[in-house]
């Protein structure tokens, strides 16, 4: 018997367009001969059905019959759910031979059919506590009762509702004690951090496991600690995403979070950041002589986006093109051929033209008069030689970006007998971001299979394949970021269908910025030629796979082996085209400015792990139960990284090859890690009479990065937890339990930190080489972390009321920091243990059932976390080390600061008096600023964390909604730092105190005695704060003069201004979807059919960030709280259509 799962959208013809034009057309001929066969198989054979009917019941006296109660065919995806009398009827295969019935705080129950046509049930509800089994460490399933320590487990459905790039996003302000930090980049990599930052510089993000197996998740480049020097501020960066979200979140059953050290000390030098353990979808062996048909699953999903307009700039529209400088700002003066100089003013004039060589918005104030500019000046523009009116522009930036869509597709096919299981499934993603020409494919492959070779002796595996191309990803940082010149260097004047009709017609960069002589860009391209001529491209092939055997040596004791496999192959190429903007471009040792290039990185990571345990379960007595596993570990990671670039330029212009540069070609940066660390460790529980539990942790590694002689380090790990609620058994109490835990973990010293090194420069005469810039340590220790945790959960009236409360405080250290050295010794720093960084918090997770009548549900689900970090000590005599290698464009630093939180971003700030009013200079009415850029202005750190969701439902109707929120933490916007100050937004705009325009030209009573005071037409303002004058502070009165970018922003403003508070409330998602009755579908081959509807960051209820989302960032890392360039985030809509067959 053949059943077929369907899920599809009803396309219209643009969709269709897009669908058709994007996916390969060979493999969807193949696709849907596979599914015309499966479904016309169903329709043949639907004759072989069955209706089984039946009323499910609780066992509770005076509750009766039980709405909504999900019943499934087992071993398949046929299934309906009770009315609200508590009675189903479902069409089953004729050969099926158990049902499985399932509800919230009662018994799951498996049922034979045994030929019956009517099957009443009577459930049991849950009365000895959370029964349900999570996935630990190492694999290993657990039931949570027993765990001494916090988890939160969320099912695959949560994650695959919302079709991104990266399937983490979707579990933001869904789980507590997780900061997710997602950004709008084109598969962006996503921060994720728990628990706080427990290392200085080396990776805070966590550990993805897949089935147990330990998968890489590196941060776009082999570096995963943050900003590269090009995302900064010298070149083009781009955020590659991580690894980790190759994972297909079609194939996930479940993802259970390990919070806490005692959860994670298994993994023992991985597990400091904390641990996301994936479940994938797998077959599941059937009981002897239990019958299930093949199943076939198709789904299809569609996604489109709008830009959410409070994260993009507000122009002011009321002043184009110009730094204001002159009186009053003028235009330049040409012929309409761009001469700045004529020989017949009658028939070739001068005129009006825009300051192209100017890239900022305070120029003349618009008039609507005609004007010439860049668009008069090549004779292939349509508009050569001609005139267009001096107005705020009717197509703005905005208008750049496109509508991004998503499609998603999967096929799953599945087959469980009594002895085996198999499952094969296929994803295709595809998606078109915001920029033009950006795109993003992958492609899942995933065989996953089980059998029982005899009753002892079961043989699994699974092996996944994934292939990823990306195409014109958005650049991230400073330079080469199409938007940042949107955010803060632009004309407002600027028309961009005018600049798209250009760039069309003649395939040229004729840009709106040229230089003086107008022949050719000076700091920016026309954005068109950008996307279209300077993409980068890049593609990954992966492969993660793992095979195992077990044999039950007795019915209490297994031994189980695994092998493991995660590797691939990464190719990234950046492209400047000849005719670009001079700007650095190549790598960092060749700091030449050039007007093209090519960049090729070649990225080879494998990591294999081989697994040996000896797993065992006994029970002693009546009263005793023992559990554990003892086990080895051996594991070998080898990363080979190459990267090089042209030399001058491209020779022969379009032909993107390292061969074809213009002067020789720099030495390579290489890099050839291999690691390998040996482990054994052991794990025993011991739990007493079903409600006292004790559990021991201990791992030993070796580490071949660190000392021959110091290379072993041990990570233990104790936890109890008391289940109350089994002794007190009270009707009302339907769990209680303590929990308390101590452990430690760790984090390896990276590679190659311990001998001296030599770097090549390349070859003038002869060879030549110099020091490293850090000086290697062969007396390194790896950095330690101490845990502490205690817990309570509770939960009452079956489960209709609970909370989960958790209090914590981790120190980590012996900290592997750099420290300055005297550069007599030749170097700049060397690498030391030292330092501490301490975490303490309060996780609160709470669950409500308050309404349930009838078929109507209300369910509530709250989680709040608060983290309190601080960097406790350095280096004695240090006590600031500053987090960013590479400066940062505006001037800011991120430093880890003692006695501060883990963060900090120090900047010039405003001078102030005794009583904190700011200092004004009297003479012109700007500020006084510090001279130190080190003063501390803010910290990324957010004082909590929070989510709320509701679910209601209501027979077959389900509709949920998630606020995600977040209080405190800063962010330092260099948009609003450099945006202010070349005048594009209103803030520059305003009308003074006078009731004048703030950029008209300061104007005195009497020019020559200005104590008369300002004349009522002045323009200016005034800041306030106070004039200082013999010591005593007088309120400031004096005008700031507003004719030009001096004024604001970078040009008299210190980077404190710029700080703002990154808190947020947003509605996250929404989800509203129907089951279609099966009463309906009871004489069709159709099982089901549902319908959903999802919204994805509809509403920033709140922030404070203006003209950017507070998430916004350039990557992934330990350099947060900085933005630039920001694409501005969309309202996502999906819409999901399922069937059953």
């Amino acid at each position: 018997m053949l059943y077929c799962y369907l899920r599809f959208t009803a396309f219209s013809p643009v969709v269709a367009d897009f669908f058709y034009t994007n996916l390969n057309v060979k493999l969807m001929k193949k696709l849907l001969l596979f599914l015309a066969f499966f479904v016309l198989g169903a329709s043949a054979l639907m004759a072989q059905t069955r209706v089984i009917t039946g009323t499910v019941t609780s066992s509770t006296p005076g509750e009766g019959t039980l709405p909504a109660v999900t019943v499934i065919v087992k071993g398949t995806a046929i299934g309906t759910s009770t009315d609200v009398n508590g009675r189903y009827s479902l069409s089953v295969p004729a050969d099926a031979t158990t049902l499985v019935f399932s509800f919230i705080g009662m018994k799951q129950q498996e049922v034979l059919i045994d030929g019956r046509s009517v099957v009443d049930v009577i459930l049991e509800s849950e009365t000895v506590g959370l029964d349900e089994v999570v996935v630990t460490a190492l694999g290993i399933s657990r039931e949570k009762k027993s765990l001494g320590y916090a988890t939160q487990e969320v099912k695959g459905d949560v994650i695959s509702t919302s079709k991104t790039a990266n399937f983490m996003n979707n579990l933001s302000g869904k789980v507590s004690g997780v900061q997710i930090q997602r950004n709008q980049n084109l598969g962006g990599s996503t921060n994720v951090i728990v628990r706080g930052s427990k290392s200085l510089i080396n990776s805070n993000q966590v550990l993805y496991v897949v089935d147990g197996v330990p998968i890489n998740n590196q941060i776009g480049k082999y570096t995963d600690v943050g900003v590269t020097s090009s995302q900064a501020a010298s070149g083009a960066g781009y955020d590659y995403g991580n690894a980790a979200s190759d994972i297909d979140p079609e194939n996930i059953e479940s993802i259970n979070i390990l919070k806490g050290s005692a959860a994670t000390a298994l993994y023992g030098s991985r597990a400091s950041a904390g641990v996301v353990m994936i479940t994938t979808k797998k077959g599941k062996i059937l009981g002897e002589g239990e019958k299930a048909p093949i199943g076939v699953s198709v789904s299809s999903g569609f996604t489109f986006g709008k830009i959410d307009k409070s994260t993009f700039v507000t122009y002011q529209d009321q002043y184009g093109a110009g730094y204001g400088y002159g009186d009053p700002p003028a235009f330049g003066s040409r012929t309409t051929s761009g001469s700045l100089t004529t020989d017949d003013p009658i028939n070739d004039p001068l005129v009006r033209w825009v300051q192209t060589t100017e890239d900022a918005s305070f120029g003349p104030a618009f008039d609507g008069q005609p004007v010439w500019g860049w668009y008069s000046v090549d004779p292939e523009s349509p508009w050569y030689k001609q005139s267009k009116p001096w107005e705020f522009s009717k197509h703005g930036p905005i208008t750049f970006y496109e509508t991004p869509m998503t499609l998603t597709n999967t096929v799953a096919i599945d087959k469980a007998t009594d002895f085996s299981s198999v499952r094969l499934s296929y994803t295709n993603y595809y998606t078109e971001g915001l920029l033009p020409n950006s795109s993003l494919k992958r492609n899942n492959v995933m065989l996953t299979g089980q059998w029982n070779v005899s009753k002892r002796l079961t043989v699994t595996g699974s092996a996944n394949y994934i292939r990823q191309k990306g195409k014109g990803r958005n650049a991230t940082g400073y330079n080469g970021n199409i938007t940042t010149n949107f955010r803060q260097w632009q004309q407002t004047n600027l028309d961009f269908q005018d600049l798209k009709t250009a760039y069309e017609l003649t395939q040229r960069n004729l840009t709106w910025n040229y230089n003086s002589a107008l022949n050719y860009p000076l700091f920016s391209n026309n954005p068109y030629w950008d996307a279209y001529k300077n993409y980068e491209t890049d593609s990954r092939n992966r492969f993660i796979g793992n095979a195992s055997l077990n044999y039950k040596i007795t019915d209490w004791l297994d031994l189980f082996g695994r092998v493991s496999a995660d590797t691939y192959f990464e190719l990234q190429e950046e492209r400047r085209a000849v005719g670009s903007v001079s700007m650095r471009f190549g790598l960092a040792n060749v700091p030449d400015r050039v007007t093209s290039g090519y960049i090729r990185r070649d990225n080879t990571f494998s990591e294999y792990n081989f697994d040996l345990m000896l797993k065992f379960n006994k029970k002693l007595g009546s009263s005793i139960s023992i559990n554990g596993v003892v086990g080895y570990n051996e594991r070998r990671t080898n990363n080979t990284f190459f990267s090089n670039a042209t030399n001058g330029g491209l020779k022969v212009p379009g032909v993107y090859s390292l061969q074809n540069t213009v002067s020789p070609l720099p030495l390579p940066l290489e890099v050839n890690q291999i690691v390998g660390v040996r482990s054994q460790y052991a794990s025993v529980s011991i739990g007493y009479r079903d409600f006292l539990y004790l559990d021991g942790t201990f791992r030993n590694d070796y580490a071949s990065t660190l000392p021959v002689d110091n290379n072993k380090y041990q990570y233990p790990s104790v936890t109890g937890a008391f289940l109350f609620s089994n002794i007190l058994n009270k009707d009302w109490l339907s769990l209680g339990k303590l929990r308390l835990n101590y452990a430690q973990v760790g984090n390896l010293a990276g590679f190659d930190q311990l001998f001296d090194v030599y770097l090549a420069n390349d070859p003038f005469v002869g060879a030549n080489n110099q020091l490293p810039p850090s000086k290697r340590n062969p007396n390194l220790k790896n950095e330690r972390t101490n845990s502490l945790e205690a817990g309570l959960e509770m939960s009452f009236f079956k489960y209709r009321l609970g909370f989960d409360l958790a209090l914590y405080k981790t120190n980590s250290l012996d900290q592997i920091i750099p420290l300055t050295v005297s550069q007599t010794t030749g170097y700049q720093n060397i690498m030391i243990n030292a330092g501490e960084i301490e975490n303490k918090g309060i996780e609160f997770t709470v669950n409500a059932n308050p309404v349930t009548m009838g078929a109507f549900r209300w369910d509530v689900g709250l989680n709040w976390s608060m983290n309190r970090n601080k960097v406790i000590a350095l280096y004695p005599g240090i006590t600031n080390l500053r987090l960013n290698s590479v400066n940062l464009q505006g001037g800011v630093t991120v430093n880890a600061e003692v006695g501060q939180p883990y963060g900090v971003i120090k900047g010039k700030d405003y001078t102030y008096d005794a009583n904190g009013n700011k200092i004004i200079d009297a003479e012109d009415g700007r500020p006084i600023l510090t001279t130190s850029a080190a003063i501390p202005i803010g910290n990324f750190t957010p004082d909590w964390n929070a989510g709320l969701n509701n679910t209601f439902s209501y027979k077959n109707l389900m509709l949920s909604f998630l606020i995600d929120m977040q209080k405190g933490g800063d962010i330092w916007s260099l948009d609003m730092y450099y945006g202010m100050y070349s005048g594009l937004y209103p803030e520059t705009t305003f009308l003074n105190d006078l009731g004048n325009p703030v950029r008209d030209p300061i104007v005195w009573v009497d020019d020559d005695d200005h104590s008369k005071g300002y004349a009522s037409t002045s323009g200016g303002y005034i800041i306030e704060g106070v004039n200082i004058v013999d010591g005593v502070s007088v309120p400031n009165t004096t005008r700031v003069d507003a004719t030009n970018s001096d004024a604001f922003g970078a040009g008299i403003d210190p980077q404190k201004a710029f700080i703002y508070d990154a808190g947020y409330v947003k509605l996250r998602e929404v989800v509203l979807s129907y089951t279609l009755p099966s009463k309906l579908l009871g004489k069709t081959f159709i099982k089901g059919a549902s319908v959903s509807i999802i919204g994805s960051n509809l509403w920033i209820i709140h922030k404070n960030l203006p003209y950017a989302d507070p998430e916004s960032g350039m990557t992934a890392g330990n350099i947060q709280g900085y933005t630039t360039g920001s694409l501005p985030t969309t309202r996502d809509f999906s819409f999901n259509l399922k069937l059953n067959f």
